[in-house]
């Protein structure tokens, strides 16, 4: 009997060991979760994710299958990556609602600065330059090989330019995205900032048209059906593109089914003293514009067409404006936004080419403005691209 009680001591010291080596596994990860905050709104399935350090393997993940392919944004999303800060923030009608630790690019291959949006996304995808590397959940930002995806998160910048993701935070952005969701990356953390000034556009009472004008550019999910031409501004090239895209079939039904309007992309580049017009990534128009002291830089701003709150409400307009080379730790002398309007005072649009434009607005539409020209990037298949650096 008597010796039993050591052997009863023994074990009780056993699990009280392992209980304590459990508690510390446990520990640091709920305090790495409790470093950003996870939005009552999106807490059913929204939530910061600590870096990986084991090596990501593609399989069918209790993650991915809980993943609902309904969720939807309120309004037009922002995704924007901080380089300095190894993070992601995902802003949803300008608010707010995650953000996640990321690996961007190491020196010799850094991830480019700039305005960027989605071109295309597969669930699983692997690298054609770099060995065939597996890419999970890849959402690509261009053409040459910059995508996000979920992979491997040390703690610092690791890739060789894309922007990895938890995987968890992977799964959910890529559920919720679409082709042309915006991303901007930037050097230091920027977000939306509402706006207003009486040179943006305006959104204007759709009007019905006859046989002579063309049709709105629209969409069902990703693909394109019918587009929006203005043959004063548009080349008979870019219309005929335009005319190319219609679905096969469609026009010999004689059923028109209403569909969702593309939103449009203007680009206003100081360097080339133009302004473009895109729709459902095509090329819709362009126009001279003058500004004033065109030896003075603008700055690279991203204005963005809010939700419309109700039928013939004023637009609302949100700002991301890139942030100057300045040393760390100085504030800008000038705020983001004063500087946004003042770039704006300092455009001349045509006016017909702006009635064309706020005929054509829409939640999610956007004005670009940069003292940069249009990055060869910028293709067939892609909204506009500004690389900043």
């Amino acid at each position: 009997m008597s010796a039993s009680i050591p052997r009863r001591n023994n074990i009780g010291s056993i699990r009280a060991t392992l209980l304590a080596v459990l508690v510390s596994c446990i520990l640091p990860v709920g305090t790495a979760h409790a470093q950003f905050p996870i939005w009552p709104k999106y807490r059913s399935w929204w939530s910061d994710h600590v870096p990986s350090r084991h090596k990501h393997q593609h399989k069918k993940s209790e993650s991915a299958s809980k993943a609902r392919s309904n969720d939807v944004s309120k309004g037009p999303l922002h995704i924007i990556i901080s380089i300095r800060d190894q993070r992601v923030s995902l802003y949803d009608d300008g608010a707010l609602i995650a953000r996640s630790s990321v690996s961007t690019g190491v020196q010799s291959h850094p991830t480019p600065l700039g305005v960027f949006s989605v071109i295309s996304k597969e669930r699983w995808h692997r690298s054609n330059i770099y060995s065939a590397a597996p890419m999970p959940y890849m959402q690509r930002i261009t053409w040459s090989g910059i995508a996000l995806h979920a992979g491997v998160l040390p703690g610092y910048p690791a890739s060789h330019g894309c922007i990895r993701l938890t995987d968890s935070f992977a799964i959910r952005l890529w559920h919720l995205t679409k082709r042309g969701t915006r991303v901007i990356i930037a050097r230091d953390d920027v977000r939306p900032l509402e706006i207003s000034n009486p040179h943006l556009f305006t959104s204007k009472p759709k009007v019905a048209s006859d046989s002579s004008e063309s049709q709105a550019a629209t969409v069902t999910g990703d693909s394109i059906t019918t587009a929006a031409t203005y043959a004063p501004l548009v080349s008979n090239a870019a219309t005929q593109e335009l005319t190319n895209l219609q679905v096969p079939g469609s026009a010999r039904s004689g059923v028109i089914t209403p569909q969702k309007v593309m939103p449009i992309s203007v680009f206003v580049s100081r360097k080339l003293s133009k302004l473009f017009v895109r729709q459902g990534f095509t090329p819709l128009l362009d126009a001279p514009v003058n500004i004033l002291n065109p030896q003075e830089p603008l700055g690279t701003h991203v204005f963005t067409a809010m939700k419309f709150p109700n039928e013939g409400a004023a637009t609302r307009w949100t700002v991301v404006s890139m942030p100057e080379e300045l040393p760390r730790g100085a504030a800008p002398q000038v705020p983001f936004t004063a500087k946004a309007s003042a770039a704006l005072d300092r455009i001349d649009i045509p006016q017909d080419a702006v009635e064309r434009i706020s005929e054509l607005l829409t939640p999610g539409s956007s004005l670009i403005v940069s003292d940069h020209g249009i990055s060869d990037e910028t293709g067939n298949d892609t909204d506009f691209i500004v690389v900043t650096h």
